[in-house]
């Protein structure tokens, strides 16, 4: 290489190596305040394209936990429901007893009058839960939770439509041996209290059936909450071994970026005084 007043090429070498140095200094500085590898698409555009993927799956799964937590505590809800019609059955099955035995002194109208209040109650905890004719729960529910391969198998459903799932005194068939299409089962004489032990044991097996598919829905919402959540914990570690900055690492590099653009500093003053040197050659 020649000498030359003109062109210091040393210089120049010296001072691109400094720009290099002090852009990764930069770099190094970002890293380390931001707590990120990636923070804009310049740094990985092929590595933030599947962060960003990884974090709208998160979101996604985050919405879904909640979901999920929504639809078990509807289910819950309707699970109390059922359990005191449950209780309520039990009573019925106790007054219809009674009066149906031969050896009864007492007051039938009585007992009668127990039971068809019971009924009602019955009418009131279905309508409450939603599970009366036409209620807002006796319908597919389904909760979309998401993280699967299509939409249909993101969603958990639990099928408590048709009459199958009314669970009022009607749906039970408590008054199938009535007089009346709207009058109720009564047990104001022995045989209809007989009726009426046969339609609250078929009631029980009903009622049976729609606790099975609530409690079936429950246990399928909280194994969806528990994949979720493995999955968002899954996805979290993916998004951040591509995201996040290496901290060990990027301290070692502030070190090294520090070290570099002194010495590019000092290299750069040393090749500009370098021409300097050539005045001596004209003494």
């Amino acid at each position: 290489m020649s000498l030359s007043f003109q062109t210091n090429v040393t210089a120049l070498v010296a001072e691109t190596n400094l720009q290099v140095n002090s852009q990764f200094q930069s770099n190094t500085i970002t890293q380390l305040t931001s707590g990120y590898r990636i923070n804009n698409s310049g740094d990985d555009a092929g590595g933030l394209a599947v962060a960003n993927g990884l974090r709208s799956s998160i979101t996604e799964l985050t919405q879904g936990v909640r979901n999920a937590n929504d639809g078990t505590n509807t289910l819950q809800t309707i699970d109390g429901g059922l359990n005191n019609i449950s209780n309520i059955l039990d009573q019925l099955q106790s007054l219809a007893t009674q009066s149906a035995s031969g050896t009864f002194n007492g007051n039938r109208a009585t007992l009668n009058s127990q039971f068809t209040t019971l009924l009602g109650e019955i009418d009131r905890q279905a309508a409450n839960i939603g599970l009366a004719s036409g209620g807002a729960n006796n319908a597919s529910i389904s909760v979309y939770i998401g993280g699967g391969s299509t939409q249909a198998n993101s969603q958990v459903t639990v099928d408590l439509s048709g009459s199958g799932n009314v669970v009022d005194s009607n749906g039970l068939g408590l008054d199938t041996h009535a007089v009346s299409p709207a009058a109720t089962d009564t047990i104001d004489t022995a045989a209809n209290a007989l009726n009426a032990i046969t339609d609250i044991t078929a009631a029980v097996q009903t009622l049976g059936k729609v606790q099975g598919a609530v409690g079936t829905g429950e246990n399928d919402l909280n194994y969806a909450i528990s994949l979720a959540q493995s999955q968002i914990t899954n996805d979290s570690a993916s998004e951040s071994s591509i995201r996040d900055a290496n901290v060990a690492q990027e301290a070692a590099n502030l070190t090294k970026s520090q070290v570099l653009e002194q010495s590019s500093v000092a290299a750069l003053a040393q090749a500009n005084s370098a021409p300097q040197a050539l005045l001596k050659l004209l003494q």
